[in-house]
């Protein structure tokens, strides 16, 4: 499983990625989370308000934090 959480490196954008980190741990999944901040790649998803995410290519957020409940129900 990819994980890609996207943003320009705003604090919303660091506290989405520790939720998905955190999320991914108490899940007990194998995952790699990889941080996106170039725009160009960000737009390539179709995303143009961040923090975002997406797991296995598929935008699961866009334009805000989600909850960690909101992580672990993408990782099941």
């Amino acid at each position: 499983m990819k994980i890609q959480v996207m943003g320009p490196g705003c604090p919303k954008c660091a506290k989405t990625e520790q939720i998905v980190k955190e999320a991914v741990a108490e899940a007990a999944v194998t995952a790699e989370v990889v941080k996106v901040s170039d725009f160009q790649e960000i737009a390539s998803f179709g995303v143009f308000t961040t923090p975002a995410v997406a797991i296995d290519g598929e935008v699961k957020i866009a334009g805000k934090v989600p909850s960690k409940n909101e992580v672990l129900s993408w990782l099941k």
